[in-house]
């Protein structure tokens, strides 16, 4: 049976050193804050090439850290995207400040810098909220276009917080993602380029003060030690086993991601002119956290999704329902029309199997099925 994401064939091919590395860790009996938690620190912040990486319990509490530590608070507003999960507003939310949606580009899906100057400048005209920050999403695995984000950014004096839940591993002209913006989280979630097994996360940036803050937090505002606390904070860390997990599967990920590439170039071989597949921009690189293709409507979606999930094919829709439509942003005063572009993304995107471990047999067997209906 095809699968949508192969954790099991990619867990055979390094059993034994996830075994031996969790062995480890049962043998020192450090479960919390264990020395892999640090060993596996050093080693995404190279990866990434920051200066720190402070990992956390969830993508996330990873968004909800760097927030805190900017302080953001009631009457602040934040601008994202209204295509993604919930977890990227929900942070915002959770503080108090305000989620200012701007719709997203029509090829990349990702947040439009071209539509940024007007929000904010709208923000600030209304002189209700304060505008603090940007939090893009790097969607399906595609960086953001963080060179006009940042100019934005840097215009009216925002920071830019990335959010590479989905995109760690890809890069933009070779610098990689998660080293974007004034910070950015990412997710150890399973099913995301780099997961562990079970919840996980990680923040990255180079700022030596909101490195502190955010390593305080994590550990309920600690100070000099955890009962010396000096602001409010989270229990948000990391499980030593799950470091344990991640420092061997970070040591597949570059070629993973290399047979994802060839995995992508063979869905567009076998899908041109069929169906719209992803765009990526030049020098752009996925992470290829999903391949998600676009129908031409709603209904035609649906038929290709029934038709494949009756031969045994999963497919998934991400996401079904933008944020400013959903009960929980009902209060936001947001309606049908307001963002386009979302809207009909939403009602015409699909994602197919994509992993490391499909073969040529599964892409025709997939792409075959695809056709027959289109």
């Amino acid at each position: 049976m095809i699968q949508f994401i192969d954790l099991a064939a990619q867990q055979e091919c390094i059993r034994d050193r996830i075994q031996s590395r969790m062995n480890g860790v049962l043998s020192h009996g450090q479960y919390i804050m264990g020395p892999e938690v640090c060993e596996l620190e050093e080693q995404l912040a190279s990866y990434v090439c920051t200066k720190h990486c402070v990992t956390c319990s969830s993508g996330t509490d990873a968004l909800l850290m760097v927030l805190m530590a900017y302080g953001v608070e009631p009457g602040d507003a934040i601008l994202t995207t209204p295509f993604t999960f919930i977890a990227t507003v929900e942070v915002i939310q959770l503080l108090g400040a305000r989620p200012i949606f701007v719709d997203i580009d029509p090829r990349t899906f990702n947040l439009d810098p071209g539509k940024l100057d007007r929000a904010i400048r709208k923000v600030q005209n209304g002189n209700q909220f304060k505008t603090k920050g940007i939090l893009p999403v790097d969607l399906f695995g595609l960086p953001a276009n963080y060179s006009e984000i940042k100019a934005n950014a840097e215009e009216y004096g925002l920071w830019v917080l990335e959010d590479g839940a989905q995109s760690f591993g890809g890069s933009i002209n070779g610098r990689k993602a998660c080293s974007f913006g004034n910070a950015a989280a990412t997710s150890f979630f399973p099913a995301k380029p780099l997961g562990c097994y079970g919840d996980g996360g990680a923040i990255f940036t180079n700022d030596d003060s909101l490195a502190d803050i955010v390593t305080s937090i994590r550990m309920h505002g600690k100070g000099e030690n955890k009962y010396d606390n000096v602001r409010i904070g989270l229990n948000g860390r990391l499980d030593t086993l799950q470091a344990a997990v991640l420092l061997e599967k970070l040591m597949i990920i570059d070629e993973e991601r290399e047979k994802k590439n060839i995995v992508a170039d063979r869905y567009e071989e076998l899908l041109h002119g069929v169906i719209v597949t992803p765009f990526i921009p030049e020098g752009f690189m996925s992470a290829w956290a999903y391949y998600s293709v676009l129908a031409e409507s709603e209904q035609q979606r649906d038929q290709v999704m029934r038709r494949l999930n009756e031969r045994g094919i999963p497919t998934v829709v991400y996401y079904p329902n933008p944020l400013h439509l959903q009960t929980v942003s009902s209060h936001l005063g947001y309606k049908l029309g307001d963002f386009p572009l979302a809207e009909d993304i939403s009602r015409r995107v699909l994602s197919l199997p994509m992993h490391a471990y499909l073969d040529d047999e599964d892409l025709v067997r997939i792409t075959d099925v695809v056709k027959e209906i289109i």
